[in-house]
């Protein structure tokens, strides 16, 4: 077994390779950019070396950086994680050239399932069904075009290289495959260096079900049972669980069947996903499973078979790549009960998932309910370079209904401040009806989203919490004195103050009436509340609101209060009175960009017309592409940007000229 391991990544999967490594003796080395110099995995590391600036080009992707640092540590074995270089066969070949052990598979396995039209045809000379589809090596665009037309409409155009939904475009009309393929080409090129992509046949209720194998170098594969990865918005899950609704014995035998027979057609060896679209319009039957890919790497979704079946993945990869056969037959993998995980992303829900960025200034993970992977801190700052990842929280029930119930109650007991998060958003998912009954498909978010991801205004109790928050009347008093405990007192009268809420860009003026005793009257909008406190400590406050008896937790960080009460989280900003905002250029005349990015296409020119909806600037933020479109009808004043500048938050693009008067 090896005695150090360099881990080639960063944030939670790097902490999750490190906990097991650390567990089995192993000292683990971490590497950094200059925005992780203070980051998690690298305290958790027994060593850490910089690789170099915050940018993943110039740092995670280093080859030459990372080998020598690996020599540099002394370092026997290297652990790629996922995501970076884990399925780069030119990373595996620059191990083993110098003499490191690379914990996954040969660099040959990793060419053959890289690319996703030459493994599905590998696949079909293996006999593994796959989806109907184009998946020849010509790109020109007209021949697209025309498979897309034999195939037959709605299609899926897809990157040949990666996953994680980048380079993916649904195509429903003719009209529209141009401008998707472009947009397929440009994304795939800039997350894989590789713009070559496959079309396919679109499945009209699609579940996404893989199936986990090992393999070691002693001619032995097993599969350790499926993940029903369904849950997805924008080609990437969101809720992941184990073992699959509706799943049959049949069915379980064909598909491990299926994905064993994929593993050993390439000579694998480790740790793999084989991923399977299951067309479920009749529900799960062993002839309608279709080969999407194989994923040559752990998967961020893992631990829900460890869940399941008691085992520790990384430890298997560990020993696997230390040259140990399989610790277990395929007959000794059983299933115990099911799990679940939520993906916690700094990401906002309502504006169509945009990445998020800020600095965690309050950080509340449900550890006494739930497994909780992550890699962040409270005080860390999700930046604008990396997966916005928070954590994956993991629940394990003895039955899925049970499983379910913890998944909903963890979420609710996570809170989160300083970034935007989607994690209203996971709860919402947690209780929507046809997931609870397993009803679920690769649509489902999307055709629920308006539902999903709304955003309840904040309720008058919320409101008034926050107020007397923001009002100084929630804090425990400082001294023993007792004119200290009268905060908001008056002689002879009530005493009325004012406090000015933010929520999501309204400002709203609370009033709160001090009645004595720890009692208040707040007018919440056109709700007034009375509600009597108990001030408890750590922000934990006991709340009479006509006879109910409510706990709310308040936490107060910077020019912001977050009020969480009943499972219902709610953050409010605290505006300084005394600033004056300048509003000038405000309303429909600009557009902004919504989060920092590179801008990849300026379509806008001065002086064209447009019309509302016409996309202007495809601007790229965490690998996904983001188009911001003219806000109304009108003409191009400015264009601010040109393609290949990063732009930071909040900044102008575009400005439209101001309509003419009269």
């Amino acid at each position: 077994m090896f005695k150090k391991i360099l881990v080639a990544n960063r944030g939670e999967i790097a902490c999750r390779v490190m906990r097991t490594a650390q567990r089995m003796g192993a000292a683990c080395v971490a590497v950094y950019s200059d925005a992780d110099a203070r980051a998690m995995h690298v305290a958790m590391a027994d060593e850490a070396y910089r690789i170099g600036p915050s940018p993943v080009a110039e740092s995670y992707l280093r080859i030459d950086a990372l080998i020598e640092a690996a020599k540099r540590s002394g370092s026997e074995a290297v652990h790629p994680g996922y995501g970076f270089l884990s399925e780069n066969p030119l990373f595996v070949e620059a191990c083993e050239a110098a003499g490191l052990v690379f914990i996954g598979p040969p660099a040959s396995a990793i060419r053959a399932m890289g690319l996703k039209d030459a493994a599905k045809r590998l696949m079909e000379k293996a006999s593994v069904p796959v989806v109907p589809g184009y998946h020849g090596e010509k790109q020109d665009a007209a021949l697209l075009a025309k498979e897309a037309d034999r195939i037959g409409y709605p299609v899926l155009i897809k990157a040949r290289a990666g996953g994680g939904g980048k380079g993916m475009r649904r195509v429903d009309d003719p009209k529209a495959f141009k401008a998707a393929l472009e947009g397929a080409q440009r994304e795939a090129n800039s997350s894989f260096g590789d713009a070559a992509v496959l079309v396919e046949k679109y499945v009209s209720k699609p579940r996404h079900i893989e199936v986990q194998v090992f393999a070691d170098a002693h001619g032995n594969a097993v599969h350790l049972n499926e993940r029903d990865c369904s849950l997805q918005r924008r080609h990437q899950k969101v809720i992941e669980e184990a073992p699959a609704p509706g799943m049959t014995g049949e069915m379980r035998a064909a598909m491990g069947k299926a994905a064993v027979d994929a593993a050993l057609a390439v000579g694998y060896r480790g740790a793999g996903t084989v991923e399977f679209i299951v067309d479920a319009s009749e529900g799960l039957r062993a002839d309608r499973f279709y080969f999407m890919e194989m994923n040559t790497r752990l998967q961020v979704e893992h631990p829900v078979t460890e869940a399941i079946t008691g085992l520790d993945l990384v430890e298997w990869q560990l020993r696997i790549a230390a040259g140990e056969p399989l610790p277990l037959k395929q007959s000794d993998v059983g299933i115990d009960g099911h799990a679940f995980e939520a993906r916690i992303y700094a990401e906002d829900a309502e504006k169509g998932f945009l990445p998020a960025t800020g600095t965690l200034t309050h950080l509340h993970l449900p550890v006494d309910l739930a497994r909780v992977d992550t890699g962040v801190r409270e005080g860390d700052t999700i930046t604008p370079y990396y997966d916005p990842m928070i954590a994956k929280v993991i629940v394990h029930g003895a039955s899925r209904a049970v499983a379910l119930n913890k998944l909903t109650r963890a979420l609710r007991e996570t809170r989160a401040m300083g970034s935007v998060t989607n994690v209203a958003f996971l709860e919402a998912l947690s209780r929507n009806a046809s997931f609870a009954l397993g009803d679920v498909d690769t649509g489902l978010i999307e055709r629920e989203i308006a539902t999903l991801a709304a955003v309840p205004e904040p309720s008058a109790l919320d409101r008034a919490v926050a107020a007397l928050s923001a009002l100084g009347l929630l804090r425990e008093p400082a001294g023993t004195d007792p004119w200290e405990t009268l905060t908001g007192w008056r002689q002879w009268v009530e005493a009325s103050q004012f406090a000015l809420l933010d929520w999501r860009g309204m400002q709203m003026e609370i009033e709160v009436r001090t009645l004595g005793n720890g009692r208040y009257r707040v007018a919440a909008g056109r709700a007034e509340v009375d509600v009597a406190v108990k001030v408890g400590a750590a922000g934990v406050h006991t709340l009479d609101v006509s006879g109910e008896i409510i706990e709310a937790i308040v936490v107060e960080a910077g020019r912001e209060v977050g009020v969480f009460v009943g499972g219902e989280a709610v953050t409010f900003g605290l505006p300084d009175r005394l600033h004056e905002s300048d509003d000038s250029g405000a309303g429909e005349d600009r557009v902004v960009a919504p989060m920092p990015g590179l801008v990849k296409v300026v379509t806008a020119k001065a002086g064209a017309k447009v019309q509302k909806g016409d996309a202007l600037v495809v601007l790229e933020a965490m690998k996904m592409e983001h188009t911001l479109s003219a806000p109304r009808d009108g003409v191009i004043a400015e264009v601010l940007v040109k393609a290949g500048e990063q732009v930071q938050d909040g900044v102008v693009v575009v400005r439209l000229a101001e309509p003419a008067k009269g």
